[in-house]
């Protein structure tokens, strides 16, 4: 069994594109689609608009993606060894081969986790859009290179893959992106990179919601010294800086471009000073749905 996990906050109509997407998967195995959502008004959306019995749905206490994450890894247990989780986010969209993609990944039995491919859906001819292309670019040229090596990484929450009966719970504390691939690693497992996998992302449209996300980004990332102090640090702000720089001012294809990577550099500094300054003041990473809401990164709602 492939069970397919959406965690949502209410975008009823973008994560009920998500679930279809998985859906019309082409894949020879049996596959079950949940959703798990804290509003009783998506469930009763997704409900009524898909009348598929591959499709499940869970109300979720609200105390956040870990939280619910732990839940489904438990109500779902299996040791099979042909039996995973692909888990996946509700304002996203994955590509039609994206879970024989995964599969295929899986088909070394010393895999224990997977990480699909960020590719944003914004235009690359505005600001915020050309910087998403920019930094998802530059993840996924790290991350192919230290799969190759066989090295650990942080996978995207967007779209990833474990084995089932690894692990049956997320500590809280820490994204869940940053903790799932390394509890899979510290069992034994090595983890993998499939960027023909693709999920497709809204990023932030605005100044405001661009702060917002990524500063959160920051100190669910920067947190993990407090919750797993061995963890090797793919995302930082000194590997930003010592893997990145070269790559970013490489990346333009105009002057236009050029002009807002120069326009990044300083916009990175400020969401790293603003992260640290909100973690010495103790406002740490907490594992809610969201804090803020953001709303240019929704799909549709």
């Amino acid at each position: 069994m492939i069970d397919i996990v959406i965690t949502s906050y209410n975008e009823p109509k973008s994560t009920l594109m998500a679930v279809n997407a998985f859906l019309k998967q082409k894949t020879k195995c049996e596959l079950r689609v949940t959703v798990v959502d804290p509003f009783p008004d998506v469930e009763k959306f997704l409900k009524k608009n898909i009348r598929d019995k591959r499709f499940a749905f869970f109300l979720d206490t609200g105390e956040g993606k870990n939280e619910a994450l732990s839940m489904i890894f438990q109500e779902y247990v299996s040791t099979k060894k042909d039996d995973f989780f692909i888990l996946s986010d509700g304002d996203v969209y994955v590509s039609e081969n994206a879970v024989e993609e995964i599969l295929k990944k899986f088909e070394d039995p010393k895999i224990g986790f997977v990480s699909g491919k960020p590719v944003p859906v914004d235009s690359r001819n505005d600001k915020y859009g050309y910087w998403s292309h920019l930094l998802f670019s530059g993840i996924d040229k790290v991350r192919g290179i230290m799969s190759e090596e066989g090295k650990f990484f942080q996978g995207t929450g967007y779209l990833s893959a474990i084995r089932k009966g690894i692990i049956f719970e997320v500590p809280l504390g820490a994204a869940d992106d940053v903790m799932i691939p390394y509890l899979i690693w510290k069992k034994g497992y090595k983890v993998s990179y499939a960027d023909k996998a693709e999920v497709y992302v809204k990023n932030p449209g605005n100044w405001n919601d661009w702060v917002k996300q990524k500063v959160r980004n920051i100190k669910g990332h920067e947190n993990i010294k407090n919750v797993a102090p061995d963890m090797p640090r793919t995302k930082s702000f000194f590997n930003e800086i010592k893997k990145g720089t070269f790559f970013a001012i490489s990346y333009p294809k105009s002057t236009k471009e050029f002009f807002w990577t120069l326009q990044l550099y300083p916009a990175r500094l400020y969401i790293y000073f603003k992260a640290f300054k909100e973690i010495k003041q103790k406002k740490t990473y907490k594992d809610g749905w969201r804090e803020e809401e953001i709303k240019s990164t929704s799909m549709m709602d």
